[in-house]
């Protein structure tokens, strides 16, 4: 019997119900009913053990990791299962977000090692909140926002923290950044932050808080803080976007995350996409675990603007957003009803999802044919040689660079 995995085949997929998601997206773009009883944050696509997909093939539902396990090359291409030793490397998410979720950051590969290993070592279970460390991989992502995306991302312009100091009514926490305003002094000046006392914390973020009040009109970043403050109050996470940069992503523009850098997602819904890997390093707005010495050493204190990308157009006719991601790339295939998308055939594992509209997948080859509609997510395995897209609908597309 043929194996399924060679085939173009429909995922199911694990939702993660963490209290900032929403309760309508995720059940909407799946056609479910909404509001759901609990917040709908992420959807995931993969083969993560803390949440991974199942693939419909034979008449029944296997585990997508004991299909790639039984044909890596088939499933991966050979290239892809030679550089990631037969093992998918990307995760492939849709998030919502109601609420916002913790100001963070992720580690490099060798942090990941070795943060990993020492946890091991002191025996914290994987399934433990106290856990920094989830996996040894490092955690580069993108996110396409498909609403309006509210985040912070990167520290700012020195001279404008040192502003936004002076307009939060906290002009001595800007001292360690007048005395060296470079990477060392942007360093002391978050560190200063993050270490000092909670009734100090409290009694800084009120005196912020109640100066932003007063002027939330004028900028975005200090309407952000009173927002925050109402959901987090006291936490010093409130004045993050008072030294990280404050986005809003139109629906298309995406930005990409590197190793150490600092953010929050506030608010929106969008596509993310990132090396296959779960590990999180907490610094404030969150109830979680927060280890400080460990975010102050992998965060990358380097401050600039923050670059929207955008999607470049593609000989076939769909878009991608260039990142220096070797795990994956994001793209999107947009049809009117009209037109179609045709594969190229030199290809590797790719995952899809369909956020618009409904149409037709076909396996050129074999003559395989799928319908889809909105929310329906598919694996194509390499051993698909092309296919072909038809109908009025908008896909997200997965896949490794080849």
């Amino acid at each position: 019997m043929e194996k399924p995995i060679t085939r173009i085949a429909v995922l199911k997929n694990p939702v993660q119900n963490y209290p900032w998601g929403s309760k309508s997206f995720i059940p909407q773009l799946l056609g479910n009913p909404f509001p759901a009883e609990t917040p709908q944050a992420e959807l995931w696509m993969g083969v993560h053990p803390n949440g991974p997909s199942m693939v419909s093939g034979a008449g029944t539902w296997m585990p997508l990791q004991d299909m790639i396990e039984n044909d890596p090359e088939g499933v991966l291409g050979t290239a892809v299962a030679k550089k990631f030793s037969n093992a998918l490397p990307f995760l492939f998410k849709i998030l919502a977000a109601d609420r916002p979720l913790s100001v963070q950051a992720h580690p490099n590969r060798t942090q990941a090692r070795e943060g990993f290993a020492r946890e091991n070592a002191l025996h914290v279970p994987l399934t433990s909140a106290q856990r920094g460390y989830k996996d040894e991989n490092h955690k580069p992502e993108i996110l396409c926002a498909l609403r309006p995306f509210w985040l912070l991302k990167g520290f700012r312009k020195i001279s404008e923290i040192l502003d936004f100091m002076d307009y939060a009514g906290i002009p001595a926490l800007g001292a360690p950044l007048r005395k060296g305003p470079g990477e060392e002094g942007l360093r002391a000046f978050f560190s200063t932050l993050m270490t000092m006392g909670k009734d100090e914390q409290q009694r800084t973020v009120r005196e912020a808080v109640k100066a932003a009040q007063s002027r939330s009109q004028a900028d975005s970043a200090l309407d952000w803080v009173s927002k925050l403050d109402q959901i987090f109050p006291g936490d010093i996470g409130v004045l993050a976007p008072l030294f990280l940069n404050v986005l809003c992503l139109e629906p298309g523009e995406s930005v990409f995350l590197r190793a150490g850098e600092l953010h929050a997602y506030l608010e929106g819904a969008g596509v993310e996409l990132m090396a296959n890997s779960d590990n999180v390093l907490r610094g404030g707005l969150t109830s979680k675990h927060v280890d400080i010495p460990e975010l102050l050493r992998i965060v990358n204190f380097t401050s600039e603007q923050s670059r929207v990308l955008r999607p470049e157009p593609q000989e076939n006719g769909e878009v991608l957003y260039v990142t220096p991601a070797e795990e994956f790339a994001l793209s999107v295939i947009s049809l009117n009803g009209h037109s179609s998308f045709k594969s190229s055939q030199n290809r590797s594992v790719e995952m899809v999802i369909c956020v618009e509209g409904k149409g037709r997948i076909t396996d050129l080859g074999r003559g395989d044919q799928l319908l889809f509609e909105r929310g329906t997510a598919m694996i194509i395995p390499a051993d698909v040689q092309q296919y072909e897209i038809q109908g009025k609908t908008m896909i997200y597309k997965a896949a490794t660079p080849f």
